[in-house]
């Protein structure tokens, strides 16, 4: 079901038909103890976790609405970046909730990025075997993306999110006015996973985003809005569709096979919306060198990309070394790469059949330089 006004919208999410949780999309926090009543909070404690930067930024905001909401109210904070994601920042969120008297009815509140959500999801699920926990993104990537379908995880030694459980939010509250506060590159990143969302499943929606460039640039709230509306509904329908990521899900995958290798290879120096766009061009180039999407829809992919200020290349690396580090992707089945490619714009297909010597090819074409691209 979906609800609109002028200033929210709200999107309710399903499995196997039945009702799961609720995204709502607000102007601001003031919402959220109105969006916490369905979970009958009054009598559960309530532990904000978030990182350092975050704290600084919206920690007291949050504090100030969920004050008298809830039986207990505390914070626990850890130092910002996908280097803290780790089983060493879980463990002591254990502790904290152990010594503060968690117990199995009380709730985790996932305030942050990507990182946060990831972390805070994946200690819910396993904490006392499974607590609730809803997700407040405050970035644009954790908004449309990490936020939506219950996947959580946390990184093993230079491996991204190799631990991890599927384990679904009971609310998650996007409040859309932290994105003016994003600087420009961490907003493009977000733009990674909103433009794969069109790429894969809606070309009406593609076409949308290349008309509507300057209004989203410019930070128009109901372009932002009717934009992570849009691309919320898009996800939520292949969540949906398939929870655990046994079908269609892995069609969100699209670009991110070479998206995480050079993620990895780059030390994490690129954003991983950054390392999503350079894996979306080289998807969007094997699937114009099989024939199926035209070099024009290829080369809008590329533009499309570049638009919002996202890289296409990687150059640098060594392609070999990318290869290889496609290896250790954790959506290999039976020792093959589950790689996602485009039918046509709008439609993705999931392939198995990707050689290496494939690969490879679309690695040495986004690790060219300059000189190279045409």
């Amino acid at each position: 079901m979906e609800t609109n006004s002028r200033n929210n919208r709200k999107l309710e999410i399903k499995r196997d038909g039945t009702y799961c949780y609720s995204i709502w999309l607000e102007p601001d926090f003031q919402g959220l103890p109105q969006a916490l009543l369905e979970l009958s909070v009054k009598e559960r404690r309530l532990c904000v976790v978030t990182d350092a930067e975050v704290e600084k930024r919206y920690g007291a905001s949050v504090e100030k609405v969920l004050k008298g909401c809830c039986r207990k109210l505390t914070f626990f904070t850890f130092s910002a970046g996908e280097a803290h994601k780790t089983l060493d920042t879980v463990r002591d969120l254990y502790e904290h909730l152990i010594r503060e008297g968690y117990d199995r009815k009380d709730l985790l509140i996932a305030l942050g990025g990507g990182v946060v959500g990831d972390l805070t999801g994946f200690a819910a699920a396993t904490y006392l075997r499974g607590i609730d926990f809803i997700q407040i993104p405050t970035t644009l990537l954790s908004q449309v993306d990490s936020s939506i379908g219950g996947k959580t995880g946390v990184d093993f030694d230079a491996y991204k999110n190799m631990v991890g459980a599927f384990h679904m939010p009971r609310l998650v509250y996007m409040n859309l006015a932290v994105l003016s506060t994003l600087p420009r590159r961490q907003f493009a990143s977000g733009m990674a996973e909103i433009i794969k969302h069109g790429l894969i499943q809606d070309q009406e929606y593609d076409r949308w985003l290349s008309s509507n460039y300057r209004s989203v640039m410019e930070g128009d709230y109901e372009a932002l809005l009717n934009m992570i509306f849009e691309s919320c509904r898009i996800k939520g329908h292949v969540v949906e569709e398939d929870p655990t990521e046994q079908g269609i899900r892995a069609w969100l995958n699209f670009g991110h096979t070479i998206g995480h290798a050079v993620e990895k290879l780059k030390n994490f120096e690129l954003y991983h919306g950054e390392c999503v766009a350079i894996g979306c061009a080289a998807a969007s180039w094997l699937s114009f060198q099989r024939g199926w999407i035209t070099e024009e829809d290829h080369r809008h992919v590329e533009a499309l990309l570049e638009q919002y200020g996202l890289p296409v290349r990687a150059p640098g690396l060594s392609p070999e070394a990318v290869l290889k580090a496609t290896k250790s992707d954790k959506k290999m089945e039976s020792g093959q790469i589950k790689f996602v490619l485009l039918k046509k714009i709008g439609e993705a297909v999931v392939v198995k059949d990707v050689s290496d010597q494939e690969l490879l090819g679309a690695i040495r074409y986004v690790c060219a330089g300059e000189e190279q691209r045409s």
